[in-house]
């Protein structure tokens, strides 16, 4: 199984269309989406999506009663524990015991979104994934994640 990871969307719609285009033609079986929508506006793209899609609040997501409107209820507190094909994942914007989640090797993935930087590591039983800025705002270089499941492994994909 794949799954699609995004984090930190801050309203750019032409980066979060891209996204959706690159998860479509991945044929993701599931998006994760580890906050920081910011408006309600930028969820819409996110229904053009051919698998369906959960996420997690982030720090600058204010109108949640709006956003969760928008979202269509698929929006959750941070962290949320989530099972895709008899994997456990963790999923939340911001981790201050990102460290001790990793060491306790109690989840198949962890994906976290706030730093706008990518990363993808193991530790143990246990793959770590920050897909990045898909905005770009920050460092000018969006991107988004893809992860197999089945092999355990994720990449990094510039927009």
């Amino acid at each position: 199984m794949k799954l699609g990871l995004i984090s930190d969307t801050h309203d750019n719609l032409t980066m979060v269309n891209r996204a959706v285009e690159i998860f479509n033609r991945e044929k993701v079986a599931m998006v994760l989406h580890a906050g920081d929508y910011v408006a309600p506006f930028s969820i819409k793209p996110l229904f053009f999506l051919e698998a369906d899609f959960m996420g997690v609040w982030g720090n600058n997501d204010g109108d949640k009663i709006a956003l969760n409107k928008a979202g269509q209820g698929k929006i959750v507190n941070s962290p949320s524990i989530e099972t895709y094909s008899g994997k456990k994942i963790i999923i939340g914007h911001f981790f201050e015991t990102l460290d001790a989640l990793v060491l306790s090797q109690q989840f198949f993935m962890i994906v976290y979104g706030h730093t706008h930087r990518p990363e993808i590591k193991k530790t143990g039983q246990t793959l770590v994934v920050n897909p990045g800025e898909c905005c770009g705002w920050l460092y000018g270089k969006p991107t988004v994640a893809i992860a197999d499941l089945e092999n355990r492994t994720a990449r990094i994909i510039e927009l």
